[in-house]
């Protein structure tokens, strides 16, 4: 077993998009768990819009960053956990963490499913993408989605799940081609654009003749405006990121005509994953059958080697992968 432990910190605030200088790699002793903890050797690490939002003012200078992790247990200091034990937890971005036992949730390896869809479809993301449809929009068969940034993590989860769920006609927008083909050729969406391509009322209206019922929004700004214009009567919005304004020091004004909202009488929510932890059990029985038969998959990009986790939370931000990203140790 290695005898030093590397964490990640970060620097200073960036203004605008953040670059690897806002970062650095601290080697320290492994850390002693205290009565009550484990000692956790971290296998692997996912890497979210919301870091970023949360560089702004909520990571502290100089400390460790916060962030979905799973683990093996190296030594336990709770007689509820055993060495070897696989357990999730939020003290991550370092490759070992000593963590109170309150606040780790041990893994069940489900036969058949790989690990990392602990951080994927059953994670986090696919926690986020089940909840906005079946609890915040109340999707109802037959329904029409749109989904922005439809080829992350949330992304391809919501539309998985919006599919097995029973949505109708299923439409997604994407940073490039290459993307737009992965979803409709491997996701199950039955359209998509390249929100480069031009107006995203005209890019949507193309691909969603007839209007939709839902929307899933990851992105804001534009986009949003756009989906507004175009929900039938009654139709949701459900907010889930703005990582369109992430980087942008000032909020540019979003186009959204708020009449219609009144006119079409429009509903429009936002929530955070974590306040339903408690539907964890319900998104297993749900979507752990569908892995293991292969109609699902977890869309993932793995990057190999915890030293890369800043070039793999950069290139999330950049859009350069597909599915959620997940580093490996």
């Amino acid at each position: 077993m290695t005898e030093t432990a590397l964490t990640v910190q970060q620097t200073a605030r960036p203004t605008g998009f953040p670059t690897a200088d806002h970062f650095r790699f601290v080697e320290s002793a492994l850390p002693e768990p205290a009565p009550g903890e484990l000692l956790v050797e971290n296998l692997y690490w996912s890497v979210d819009p919301y870091h970023r939002s949360m560089m702004d003012g909520e990571f502290a200078l100089g400390a460790p960053l916060e962030g979905r992790t799973l683990g093996r247990v190296l030594e336990s200091r709770d007689p509820a956990y055993s060495t070897g034990d696989l357990v999730f937890h939020r003290a991550g971005w370092r490759t070992h963490s000593a963590v109170p036992a309150g606040q780790v949730r041990r893994i069940e390896q489900f036969e058949g499913v790989p690990l990392s869809a602990h951080l994927g479809i059953l994670g986090g993301t696919g926690l986020t993408a089940y909840v906005g449809l079946t609890r915040i929009a109340r999707l109802k068969e037959g329904e029409d989605v749109f989904v922005s940034a439809a080829a992350g993590g949330v992304g391809t989860a919501t539309g998985r799940l919006a599919r097995l769920l029973g949505a109708g006609r299923l439409v997604g927008s994407a940073g490039s081609a290459a993307k737009v083909k992965y979803l409709t050729e491997e996701v199950g969406y039955d359209a998509a654009f390249d929100y480069h391509d031009g107006p995203a009322a005209d890019l949507l209206a193309k691909a969603a003749p007839d209007g939709i019922d839902l929307f899933v929004d990851n992105v804001g700004g534009e986009q949003l405006g756009a989906a507004v214009g175009a929900l039938r009567r009654y139709g949701r919005v459900v907010r889930i990121g703005t990582i369109g304004q992430y980087n942008k020091a000032a909020l540019a004004p979003v186009p959204v005509d708020l009449s219609e909202i009144v006119e079409k009488s429009l509903r429009m929510e936002g929530f955070l994953v974590s306040d339903y932890r408690s539907l964890q059990d319900e998104l297993y029985a749900f979507v752990v059958p569908h892995l293991r038969s292969g109609r699902v998959r977890s869309d993932e990009t793995v990057v190999d080697g915890f030293g890369r986790i800043v070039e793999a939370f950069l290139g999330m931000l950049r859009g350069e992968n597909l599915g959620k990203i997940i580093v490996r140790g």
